[in-house]
């Protein structure tokens, strides 16, 4: 028996409310795996090239992997994929909770949904039977209040539900889809993707038993995979603080970026453990997990008075190095009340921080004045209006009508003036991790199909002290600023992330167990054996898959611009990245000819794209 999968994909058109079901392809299930994977092959194979991202032609993807929903440590991933309207390039975005399992035992792998409803819909999946139901109930209300009410509209099955808020409902192109109430698939802008198609939400649910292939060998695997597991200090370090405790020690070392990407954290922001440790040691009231994971990082905390008053999700790293350090501000309770603010309006955290420092810094520089930002004393440091300007993106009110929209179209509105202080690649805001500490990064946020993905793999991994044996990699990168030389374990960490994305589990599971360990699950899993080189050649498949669809979207790589202060243009003058200036395209160009594509394009080859059984990709791309 082959599990993994249930064998069955949905199509749903929301303008012909025509529903159809489709045999998952074992090709499909082989070459691409899942998640992304799958994604990637569906919608270059059925999707013409330059739709409108927020036309009905887009088609907006939720998709599984063939470890979602089984005893692989951190099997509860899910994917959403469409041409993303924020950067118009591939987009996908990757979350936990317990929307991937639910979709699962509804009886499908994934669902595709293009089409544009008339009004307010949502799509409603039990054990294989599917309607489009009436969203005007749901429509307008917050993430938390309209997940409890479609939950509890429907029983029996125990169903779960991935939907937008109002940012996804008011097309705010940085806006996410939400689960669980605090997960987010927040990358890529695909919250308005939904918004687009007046679709509220999905909701699935079954009784349907995901196939294992060797249970018992699973259960094993599973058994002795934990057992390693929590004998590791991350384990420890990451069931204790989860993403949050690291953001002391990232403000200080340099891999968290400050003012904007402008400043140092020694001199501008010397002591972040407040928003650290001391958020989770001050205001955690408990903790929990994704769907059956044993790391629990994620936890609930609770302001319990003032103008913060809160009780919601614990802010991960990402929000408390971009509502923290980036725009220099050290109080705790305000950081909690503004994740809360996103994860209940649906918009994705890194973005809307990234958003926030872009338009304090044009204040700082007179390019906003004071009628433009409403009379906001708009500085570092001010929560008061921080929380204030977030508020007025939700609402698409005054400046926040021009901020809701991300920084690249907030910065074209307000001329070329404002360009040098627009931290974005293609459009995506960045993440909290500075290529000047890990130059791998640069390579990353400027050459994944994702533009600015700090959560796709490269050389960064090797550079933070990774080293993976059963990979190929034995030894440490020995000088991280030497810019050749790298490209190889560029080339093996990208494919593998790819991979492991494509599987279903957590990168936070991966990173607390160990490549062999996914191999193991996979084969178990199932029922075929994955060995190390067929792991990484699914994931170079998949990597060369999502690049095509940009190539054909018009994009040419290497042309892809990423900002000065990314790169250290100019260096800084003090601090741990002192005088540090990233030769990126030496970089590029050792990882493209290790990929065999073309270093001067970033276009993959027709030879490259043949020996991974890409023909027609390798036609398509010769034409252009």
């Amino acid at each position: 028996m082959r599990g993994g999968y249930m064998g069955r994909m949905l199509f749903v058109n929301l303008s012909t409310k025509e529903i159809q079901e489709e045999l998952l392809d074992l090709d499909l299930q082989r070459d691409f795996l899942g998640g992304y994977g799958i994604g990637a092959r569906i919608l270059y194979s059925r999707m013409k090239p330059k739709v409108d991202p927020m036309g009905p032609e887009n088609i907006l993807g939720l998709i599984t992997g063939p470890l979602t929903g089984t005893p692989a440590i951190t099997g509860n991933r899910w994917v959403a994929v469409a041409k993303s309207p924020l950067t118009h390039t591939w987009g996908d975005a990757n979350c936990g909770g317990t929307f991937g399992p639910a979709l699962k035992r509804s009886g499908y792998d994934a669902i595709f949904v293009e089409g544009q409803a008339d009004s307010p819909v949502y799509i409603y999946i039990e054990d294989r039977n599917v309607e489009i139901r009436d969203a005007e109930p749901f429509w307008g209300k917050e993430t938390w209040e309209a997940e409890a009410m479609l939950k509890t509209d429907h029983g029996g099955t125990k169903p779960e539900a991935a939907l937008i808020g109002p940012g996804g409902e008011k097309l705010s192109l940085i806006s996410a889809i939400m689960n669980d109430e605090g997960r987010a698939a927040g990358r890529s802008g695909l919250g308005a993707v939904m918004g687009s198609k007046k679709l509220k939400a999905i909701v699935a649910g079954g009784t349907h038993e995901i196939p294992i292939a060797k249970p018992e060998e699973m259960k094993k695997v599973r058994q002795q995979a934990n057992k390693d597991m929590i004998k590791r200090p991350i384990w420890k370090f990451m069931s204790k603080y989860g993403t949050t405790g690291i953001t002391g020690g990232s403000a200080i070392s340099g891999d968290s970026p400050v003012r904007n990407w402008g400043g140092v954290g020694i001199t501008d922001f010397p002591n972040a453990d407040p928003i650290g440790t001391g958020l989770v040691d001050q205001y955690k009231e408990k903790a929990y997990g994704c769907w059956r994971c044993p790391i629990s990082c994620g936890a609930i905390v609770e302001v319990k008075e003032g103008p913060y008053k809160v009780r919601g999700h614990k802010p991960e790293y990402e929000t408390t190095g971009g509502f923290g350090t980036l725009l220099l501000n050290d109080n705790p309770e305000s950081i909690i009340y503004l994740n809360d603010l996103c994860n209940r309006a649906g918009l994705d955290v890194i973005s809307v921080a990234g958003t926030v420092g872009f338009a304090i810094e044009c204040a700082e520089h007179g390019i906003l004045s004071q009628d433009d930002i409403g009379g906001l004393d708009l500085t570092w440091g001010n929560h008061e209006a921080i929380v204030q300007l977030v508020k007025d993106m939700i609402e698409r009110k005054g400046i926040g009508n021009l901020l809701a929209d991300g920084v690249k179209v907030a910065s074209e509105k307000l001329g070329e003036q404002s360009e040098p202080f627009a931290i974005h690649v293609h459009g995506q805001e960045l993440p909290m991790h500075d290529p000047r500490l890990s130059p791998g990064y640069a390579t990353t946020y400027m050459l994944d199909a994702t533009p600015g993905r700090h959560t796709q793999g490269g050389s960064h991994i090797i550079e933070e002290g990774a080293k993976h044996p059963y990979l190929g990699i034995h030894e440490l990168i020995a000088d991280k600023y030497s810019y050749k030389g790298k490209g190889k374990k560029h080339k093996i960490m990208s494919n593998y992330i790819h991979t492991v994305n494509a599987a279903g589990i957590c990168l936070f599971g991966d990173f607390c167990s160990t490549p062999e360990d996914l191999a193991h699950f996979l084969t178990e899993g199932i029922g075929e054996e994955y060995t190390a080189e067929r792991i990484l050649q699914i994931g170079e498949r998949i990597a060369a898959m999502r690049t095509a669809f940009n190539v054909r979207e018009g994009i040419i790589p290497t042309k892809i611009k990423v900002p000065d202060r990314m790169i250290g243009v100019p260096p800084q003058t003090e601090g741990p990245l002192q005088g540090v200036k990233i030769d990126l395209r030496t970089q590029n160009e050792d990882y493209l000819n290790e990929m065999g594509w073309d270093p001067e394009t970033g276009i993959p080859t027709p030879k490259s794209l043949r020996l991974l059984g890409l023909n027609d990709v390798a036609e398509d791309l010769q034409k252009i």
